[in-house]
């Protein structure tokens, strides 16, 4: 399941991947489908270990990565101390049920508390 293309360019397959990560991290929770679940949780895990991580090249990167400036000082701030002691497993996939216009699985993905 890792690295699937989504049925997408590359280039729109990152773009899609930067979008949700970012929405993740802004409102800590979003609503999309299982596939696309998958792919955003790998790269907001390594978001936040980057976070925790804390040094500036560490800022920079997921400035680089990252849509908006205030998801990267709220990661930095809050979400490196609220998840200091935890060892991965930054977010958690709650299945929906199927989409009524096509059948695609939907999930939720939210941040842990």
């Amino acid at each position: 399941m890792a690295n699937s293309k989504l049925g997408r360019t590359s280039d729109a397959r990152k773009a899609l991947l930067r979008n949700m990560v970012t929405s993740l991290l802004r409102s800590k929770r979003i609503e999309t489908t299982e596939t696309k679940a998958k792919e955003a949780r790998i790269i907001a895990d390594k978001m936040i270990t980057l976070a925790k991580r804390g040094d500036l090249h560490a800022r920079r990167q997921a400035l680089a990565y990252l849509l908006d400036e205030d998801v990267v000082k709220d990661l930095f701030e809050n979400l490196a101390i609220k998840y200091d002691a935890r060892q991965g497993g930054y977010t958690r996939i709650i299945k929906k049920g199927p989409r009524r216009g096509d059948g695609a699985p939907v999930v939720i993905l939210e941040m842990v508390e």
